[in-house]
């Protein structure tokens, strides 16, 4: 991830910093724009050379990180520069800067010449030969570090190029680097690099200003005073690892390489090579490892499927398409989806196919590639999306009567799953955010207060699982490693069940990738094995001594004993939420040391919701999004977060637009007792790099900066109602709203033409707005405010979750409120059973003053906010009603309008069971 607030384009002459990390890929497209245009008014006679030179001046400083345009082009530049050739100077920086931005570069070989056309090109200049009998072969960046790396990196260069075949399935440029910052700051700014060579002998230090950079390198614990030059070249390997895990990264020693290999560090590479005679293994091996990446073992059988003549005789007639295509009322739908759809369509799991719920073949080995990929220990593809998902964990890994410590605002899908499944909610609360109609993320405190209830009652066995959504629909980013530390703390077998149905991109992120589930379970695992994690908790238990007050343990941050942990991790994506699977795409991504105990229930929960007519297609996507997410998905969540930053920065600074619509910033989402960084916001002036891995440390919460909250309520609409304006009349669609606000959500399909779409829109509904109060009088603009105000300021309380009525409460302890569900839903199968009572009306008020007590039949969710508000065997109180009553929303599932609130008869409930 990429973020600060100085804009590196703005950066002039000798004074350009490398690790200003903001926007970088647009802020350099931005760069040779503005080189360019400064060029066009040099030749046109309008500017001197002295802007041109100090614009360009900040382009050879950004070029040191990237293949193209490489040594040459930036040459001729700079002698044409120097020659006062403002002619040849603007046609050759026009030139690469149309190809650095439509990226064609990767392609077009003649991109990387001088010549002005085609005619007068040199036809042997070594150029990357980008096909091969004009097919397309892929092209990638490989960092080269070396010593005195732009003289000797050169030369590696050029003869790694003369190693290039026709038969080669991939085009590859070197970046050569000579230290280790500046390979660092490679790493980071250049999407496009997808291996790494390390040379020993280079130095450590950039000879550029860096010192954001060298502020986080030594919080790393990193200083080259304190290893020796192979150490540095191991060193580098495990920091780039952990920066980008998707990197092959490759050692060159002429040292012993037998030792190298075996050195603790040398996880990080996939290869050691002596550096004197292995050129051609090297070259091999770079294109060995990115065609491991790029195979999809389903999606490559899947098409060679459909090459094949086949005749079917299963129950899918679509399949190979003869029905469709023979069909004089049908043919349309062929047309529309193409003839490959339907070839590779079949309900066969033999003949070369695999099948999805008794993997062997191909995908089972598109699964571990996926588990590889995310930095999990076992991966699922689940075909009908992540709400299956959940389910299937909570009946592989809770058995009924076991309680689960579950946010309350969570999906649906998981407090089904408790019905399903028979586990006891104990819900906990989210922060609310009242003005905004919205809930946060549930605060550590209050899972240690449930799981030191527990305890203190002695029922800490009966817990088996903590449930959380990581990020929340608004954004809201846990810490997960200090959540599960200090649960594992009190409860050191705790199940954990993170739902990132909106996160899996996060895994391609370096700034965030530390709060994914998967992430945080690695760290984890890490520190488990470090000897200094035993002294850490020894030290905290003689601080603590034998029996710390519950306030004392709230107030410390817990340490787990690191030799008592079972670490037992599952995460969920959504991979058609935030990557390029088909809908309903999902994966379950596994890091349990125990899972060998959960196997065969894991297994039943596969058959009991997978589908046996998984569809083809669905597989084939998820097979290739992770193809594409570890070859590009780096480059990808850049641009989706510099697409959001720039949407924030847009809106929020528009002199117009500004005054109806604004994003809210970290600030205004996550209180400031949470942020104990005192990080403010991604576009607070100062703020750096540095300042945004510091609170994703530290903070208890973050906020995922694709994900913005555009308050419409200052516009006078509701989110619904303005969802609907901007889809309907504008051709925007949006996820999810509330009560004044919308949720924008940048991703890795959206470009900048999608921002100025977005902002003329904004532009046009502000203008309007402007237009009807001017036009309106001292009525309209009443009326408006006043609309303004019922939207912003008479907000309903957030109702709390209340309690279980005792009748499902059998086995509970005092001091928390988890209940039976399942048998209060299912109780309200019985008609005799249930009754309605009108929201509005004197028997809803009497019942709450005098009684009996209201108890919810079934789930009550409201959109928005879109989580229960009520939930089988809960009692109804006051404030739920409230809240119901000052509901303007259409669409509230689990509610009939004309009969009212579905209720459990106590009575017959108690009577049923006593007979």
């Amino acid at each position: 991830m990429t973020s600060a607030a100085a804009d590196l384009s703005s950066s002039t002459g000798p004074h350009t910093r490398i690790d200003h990390f903001i926007s970088m890929p647009a802020a350099r497209a931005d760069a040779w724009r503005g080189l360019t245009a400064d060029a066009r008014r040099w030749a046109a006679g309008k500017a001197d050379r002295a802007a041109v030179e100090r614009a360009f001046a900040d382009i050879v400083v950004l070029e040191e990180f990237h293949a193209y345009p490489g040594a040459r082009l930036m040459a001729t530049l700079r002698d044409r520069l120097a020659a006062g050739s403002a002619e040849g100077f603007r046609n050759l920086a026009e030139r690469v800067s149309q190809a650095v931005v439509t990226r064609s570069y990767k392609h077009d070989e003649g991109d990387w010449d001088v010549a002005e056309s085609a005619a007068d090109r040199m036809p042997d200049l070594g150029l990357p030969a980008h096909g091969s009998g004009g097919q397309h072969r892929p092209f990638f960046e490989m960092l080269l570090v070396s010593p005195h790396g732009g003289t000797r990196g050169a030369q590696q260069s050029a003869e790694l190029r003369k190693l290039r075949r026709s038969e080669d399935a991939f085009i590859y440029e070197t970046v050569p680097v000579g230290s280790f910052e500046d390979a660092i700051c490679a790493a980071i700014m250049n999407p496009g690099i997808a291996a790494v060579t390390i040379y020993e002998g280079f130095d450590f230090a950039s000879h550029h200003d860096a010192p954001v950079l060298r502020s986080v390198i030594a919080a790393r614990g990193i200083d080259a005073a304190d290893v020796d030059e192979g150490d540095l070249a191991l060193g580098l390997a495990s920091e780039l690892k952990r920066l980008r895990p998707e990197l092959d990264i490759y050692l060159l020693s002429d040292r012993k390489v037998e030792s190298l290999a075996g050195h603790p560090q040398a996880g990080a590479l996939r290869r050691v090579l002596y550096s004197v005679e292995e050129m051609l293994e090297l070259h091999l091996s770079v294109l060995e490892g990115v065609a491991e990446r790029f195979r999809t073992p389903f999606f490559d059988n899947l098409k060679h499927y459909a090459t094949r003549p086949i005749s079917t005789f299963h129950a899918l007639p679509i399949a190979r398409g003869k029905s469709v295509f023979k069909s004089d009322w049908i043919r349309d739908m062929g047309e529309f989806y193409g003839l490959n759809i339907f070839l590779a369509e079949s309900s066969a799991t033999t003949g070369g196919l695999d099948s999805l719920l008794e993997p062997t073949g191909n995908i089972k080995e598109a699964q571990e590639m996926a588990a590889r990929a995310f930095g999990a220990d076992r991966c699922f593809f689940v075909t009908n999306g992540t709400s299956t998902s959940n389910k299937m964990v909570h009946q592989a890994v809770v058995a009924p009567g076991e309680i689960v410590i579950l946010d309350r605002n969570c999906h649906k899908s998981h407090h089904y799953g408790m019905v399903l499944g028979g586990a006891q909610p104990l819900y906990v609360e989210a922060f609310p955010m009242t003005e905004y109609s919205m809930y946060g993320a549930v605060p550590l405190a209050s899972i240690k207060q449930a799981l030191l209830d527990l305890k203190a009652e002695g029922r800490l066995d009966r817990v088996r699982m903590v449930d959380l959504t990581n990020c929340t629909f608004d954004g809201h980013i846990y810490n997960t490693r200090r959540v599960m530390e200090e649960c594992l703390a009190i409860k050191p077998d705790l199940v954990f069940l993170w739902d990132e149905a909106w996160f899996g991109f996060a895994r391609f992120s370096p700034v965030l990738r530390p709060r994914t589930a998967m992430g945080a379970a690695a760290a984890i695992e890490a520190w488990m094995h470090d000897p200094a994690s035993v002294a850490a908790y020894e030290t905290q238990q003689a601080e603590l001594g034998e029996n710390p007050s519950r306030e004392t343990l709230l107030a410390t941050r817990l340490i787990p004993d690191p030799r008592q942990i079972r670490l037992r991790v599952y995460q969920t994506n959504s991979t058609h939420k935030s990557m390029s699977s088909l809908r309903q795409g999902s994966m379950i991504l596994v890091k349990d040391v125990d899972y060998h105990t959960v196997e065969s229930q894991f297994r039943e929960a596969v058959f009991t919701h997978a589908s046996t007519s998984p569809n083809q297609q669905l597989i084939a996507s998820l097979d290739i999004a992770r193809r594409q997410m570890e070859l590009e998905g780096y480059g990808l969540v850049m641009n989706a977060i510099e697409i959001s930053l720039s949407i924030r920065r847009e809106i929020n600074s528009h002199p117009l637009i500004s005054k109806y619509f604004k994003v809210l910033g970290a600030e205004e989402m996550v209180p400031a007792s949470y942020r104990q960084s005192g990080f403010s916001d991604f576009l607070t002036p100062g703020t750096t790099w540095a300042d945004q891995i510091r609170s994703m440390n530290e903070d208890e919460f973050c906020l995922d900066p694709t994900r913005m909250t555009l308050v419409c309520g200052t516009a006078g609409f509701d989110g619904t109602e303005f969802k609907k304006l901007l889809a309907d009349d504008y051709d925007i669609q949006l996820n999810k709203t509330s009560r004044n606000s919308v949720l924008l959500q940048s991703n890795i399909n959206n470009t900048r033409s999608d921002i100025a779409q977005l902002l003329r829109v904004l532009l046009d509904i502000s203008n309007a707005i402007e237009k009807r109060l001017a036009e309106g009088g001292e009525a309209g603009r009443v009326a408006f405010f006043a609309r303004v105000k019922s939207l912003m300021e008479d907000v309903p309380d957030l109702p709390d979750f209340s309690h279980f009525h005792d009748a499902f409460r059998g086995d509970a302890g005092e001091m928390t409120v988890e209940g039976d569900m399942r048998t209060a839903f299912f109780a309200a199968y019985d008609p005799a059973a249930c009754e309605y009572v009108p929201l509005f009306g004197e028997e809803c008020d009497r019942r709450l003053a005098e009684g009996p007590e209201m108890v919810s039949a079934n789930f009550v969710i409201p959109y928005p906010p879109g989580f229960p508000i009520m939930v089988p065997g809960q009692v109804i109180t006051h404030e739920t009603i409230d809240f119901m009553r000052k509901l303007d929303v259409k669409e509230i599932h689990g509610f009939n309008r004309e009969k009212g609130l579905r209720l459990i008869r106590i009575e017959a409930v108690t009577a049923k069971s006593a007979r």
